[in-house]
């Protein structure tokens, strides 16, 4: 071979070695058969029979691309992202208000319409297409039915000394279903006020933080703990093998029992390295066929309002939130005031 063909091919050569080993980059990784899930946690069961274990087993079977997941706690996801920015690492994030508008206001997430969002209520997805429900839900507590005849009715007799050191809820701010807890005590008091004096006093009773929700159910369960926070769709969802979990809604002494919808939202992270695989799984979780299944493998809600479920399940779902109060938070004022929430509610708790 003449000596300059020679240095024309090892050039070539050279310049051709970064495209292929850089697997890491968008290039290559656009091509990766893989799509990486950043979830709060509640939609992925205890023994692999949640409704992601069989969506993202069907989905993986009807596309060829492996779902990664990684599971935290709403705010913890959402942080986690934020710090990976530069470098995103997740292609969906799937996390409960506020978190998802949290998420949207630091730029995480890029504008995607999926599939089948023309069916989902306008109160439960983004105005700029940003996010979209994909399982809705509705807030709760859950108490120990063997070692309680019945579940607590108000806020105020959860200051009774027996449930001293049996009583936990997750950290707001860091924590969907925590987050949720003063939210509902705001709505329920009548205030930011009277909500943190409350809960002041309840954390005379309260065991201490915690990043995870899930984690709370498996204690109440065993009667580590009488009363904690979680969700309807969560909770229902574990009490196929937790039996002891009994679902409640606290009200304001004097009051009706109160929750509001808290869905799991999902959008597309920006700049994503596997945007078009994670679309894909977007608009699958949104299938008319994803979505029937929300209730009667998931214990939640379908986002889908074309999507009339009639399995047991369903009609049980029905019947707990039957006569409960559903009022709706200003989201705009709680993305826009999270963190002086959470510093008050540090400071009136100690934490």
């Amino acid at each position: 071979m003449p000596r300059n063909t020679l240095k024309l091919a090892i050039a070539l050569s050279l310049l051709a070695t970064p495209l292929l080993s850089a697997c890491g980059g968008n290039t290559a990784a656009s091509d990766e058969k893989v799509v990486t899930v950043y979830s709060a946690d509640g939609l992925k069961g205890e023994n692999g029979d949640g409704w992601y274990d069989r969506i993202f087993k069907d989905f993986e079977k009807q596309t060829g691309i492996k779902v990664e997941y990684v599971e935290g706690g709403s705010g913890e996801m959402v942080q986690r992202a934020a710090r990976e920015k530069n470098n995103p690492q997740a292609d969906v994030i799937v996390t409960l208000p506020p978190f998802i508008q949290q998420a949207d206001g630091k730029g995480l997430l890029q504008k995607y319409a999926p599939k089948g969002s023309d069916q989902v209520n306008g109160a439960d997805k983004g105005a700029d297409a940003t996010w979209t429900s994909v399982v809705n839900n509705y807030f709760g507590f859950i108490y120990n039915k063997k070692e309680l005849a019945q579940a607590p009715k108000t806020w105020e007799e959860l200051l009774d000394g027996k449930y001293k050191n049996k009583l936990q809820y997750s950290t707001p701010g860091v924590a969907g279903d925590g987050t949720a807890v003063l939210i509902k005590a705001m709505h329920d008091f009548g205030g930011d006020k009277a909500a943190l004096e409350y809960l002041g006093k309840l954390q005379a009773n309260n065991v201490g933080p915690s990043a995870s929700t899930g984690k709370l159910a498996p204690k109440v369960d065993k009667g580590e703990l009488l009363v904690a926070n979680g969700d309807v769709q969560m909770n229902f969802a574990q009490s196929k093998d937790m039996p002891n979990l009994g679902i409640w809604f606290p009200a304001k002494d004097g009051g009706k029992p109160t929750t509001f919808a808290l869905p799991y939202a999902a959008g597309l992270v920006t700049d994503a390295p596997h945007t078009e695989n994670g679309k894909q799984l977007l608009d699958f979780m949104l299938s008319q066929g994803a979505q029937q299944q929300v209730s009667e493998i998931g214990g939640g809600f379908s986002a889908r309002q074309d999507v009339k479920a009639t399995d047991a399940n369903a009609i049980a779902l029905a019947k707990i939130i039957e006569g409960v109060e559903v009022f709706e938070p200003d989201w705009d004022d709680i993305d826009k005031n999270l963190t002086t929430y959470v510093d008050a509610w540090k400071s009136a708790t100690g934490s």
